[in-house]
């Protein structure tokens, strides 16, 4: 388990190699950010990490308002841990050997384009509950660009403007209003309609939306584990996929199709705009392009 392999570790770097209290201490609550990161995402071994979860990881971190300097020692303790995982055998390689420090370089979050996007979306099709439920559970997170927490929270009184728009309480319980597109929107009628009572089976006390086969809210592991069982089945690859991977989706094809970065930072609840910008150099030779087209001596 990954929890007993991070003790080791801590330990390890105390006894044998003599570092200070403070920077074990430091490396021991890194690790235990890391190792709850990968839990919420279905990983719990070692040997399955891999270079893209270290990456999202420290994206969200920054997303988050994580300092440069945390990050970079997060991945430092990161680093070291793989490196003493490889030197015992437990791993065969170290998915963080190759990745920079954020101090070095900017760590940009994955995307789908949007015909990988798309094509995981309407694959999802069917009439049986399940499908309806996952259907617009996928368009609701990539048609609003919610946090998987977000959507795990999602209750009827979110809905406002008679289900047009979204009311989200997201980081730091900063509200915010996000609308509800043409697909998203029909798809959660379909599933409110016609699907949700199969699940909760008349429980009226339970206000969450998205639901599971036992009639409870979701959690972020099983919200991940659907996400990545509908992607790999229009064959992409599980390491490319997460729900903030659609979260990434959402806000790099906006900005692809013209949206300007104010309005999206607004969409996605950050409070820096900052945080924001990292979907301008995600989308480089979308906007190189824009400028060869439209700048007079482009």
């Amino acid at each position: 388990m990954i929890g007993s392999e991070i003790s080791a570790f801590i330990d390890a770097i105390e006894l044998e190699f003599g570092l200070s209290g403070n920077t074990c201490s430091s490396y021991a609550s890194d690790l235990r950010f890391f190792a709850g990161y990968l839990h919420e995402n279905g990983c719990d071994r070692v040997q399955d990490v891999t270079s893209g979860d270290i990456t999202e990881f420290l994206a969200r971190e920054r997303e988050e308002g994580m300092s440069s300097a945390t990050r970079a020692r997060r991945m430092a303790a990161i680093k070291s841990w793989f490196e003493y995982l490889k030197d015992r055998r437990i791993v065969a390689v170290s998915p963080a050997e190759h990745l920079e420090s954020p101090r070095k370089g900017r760590l940009l979050p994955k995307t789908l384009s949007e015909a990988e996007t798309f094509a995981m979306i309407d694959a999802v099709d069917g009439v049986q509950p399940r499908d309806i439920r996952d259907r617009a559970l996928l368009e609701i997170m990539y048609g609003c660009g919610l946090r998987v927490s977000e959507v795990c929270a999602m209750e009827f009184d979110n809905l406002i403007s008679d289900g047009e728009l979204l009311r989200i309480s997201g980081k730091g319980s900063k509200e915010r209003i996000v609308p509800v597109g043409a697909a998203a929107g029909k798809a959660l009628n379909a599933y409110i309609n016609s699907a949700r009572e199969v699940f909760v089976r008349g429980d009226l006390l339970e206000r969450h939306i998205f639901v599971t086969r036992l009639g409870r809210a979701f959690t972020r592991q099983g919200v991940f584990k659907i996400v990545k069982e509908r992607a790999l089945a229009v064959g992409i690859a599980p390491e490319r996929i997460s729900p903030h991977v659609l979260r990434h989706c959402f806000a790099s094809h906006m900005l692809e199709r013209g949206a300007d970065v104010r309005s999206l930072q607004e969409l996605l609840g950050h409070a820096d705009i900052g945080t924001t910008q990292i979907y301008t150099h995600v989308n480089a030779g979308f906007l190189g392009d824009v400028h060869r087209r439209y700048h007079p001596r482009g």
